[in-house]
């Protein structure tokens, strides 16, 4: 469907010059002299490489319908990760540069959103938090107080984040999964 280029916004998908394209910036620049521009700063979906485009705030571009699919996640071998669509049951192989920093956070049966077009998987959205058990934790430093400061920490994923002084080893906390920041403790 075509659209102004004045609409982009982040995670938008394009075709440009014949290749799907992902929007992961667009801002509107207006320049001392002449017309309103919007720089749009996007990734090829399928090559991953980066570019930067300015379109005229009045020229229209293709954006391309992407269908979403609340798929389970059932396994993993290599570098891909295989998903179970919870309507169709059809299994969707992903590679795991699509899924990107998050994988470290999959679980096995978890529901995510996978994004598709034309069958091909462009992006695939975990939930906003996991529940983990620190495995290890730095002992608190004397004097140390909790709204201060915080201490390193391993996840049962083997992932390090920091933590609040009083949790220890063993402790189930809620982590958000988009930058690996300690939310809460975990409720029972």
């Amino acid at each position: 469907m075509q659209v102004d280029a004045n609409t982009l916004r982040k995670g938008h998908v394009v075709d440009y010059n014949g290749k799907l394209w992902a929007v992961i910036k667009s801002e509107i620049m207006i320049p001392g002299k002449g017309a309103a521009v919007i720089q749009v700063e996007m990734r090829d979906v399928r090559a991953g490489i980066k570019t930067n485009v300015r379109f005229r705030t009045q020229e229209t571009v293709e954006r391309v319908q992407l269908h979403d699919h609340d798929m389970q996640f059932l396994f993993s071998s290599d570098d891909d990760y295989t998903f179970m669509d919870q309507t169709t049951f059809e299994q969707l192989v992903v590679p795991k540069d699509i899924i990107g920093d998050p994988v470290v956070f999959l679980q096995e049966g978890m529901i995510c959103n996978v994004q598709t077009y034309e069958g091909v998987a462009l992006s695939v959205d975990l939930p906003s938090t996991v529940i983990l058990e620190i495995t290890e934790a730095d002992p608190v430093v004397k004097g140390q107080t909790a709204s201060s400061s915080y201490k390193p920490a391993k996840l049962s994923n083997g992932v390090k984040i920091m933590v609040p002084p009083f949790v220890d080893a063993g402790t189930r906390v809620v982590v958000n999964t988009s930058d690996a920041s300690y939310i809460e403790r975990a409720r029972s």
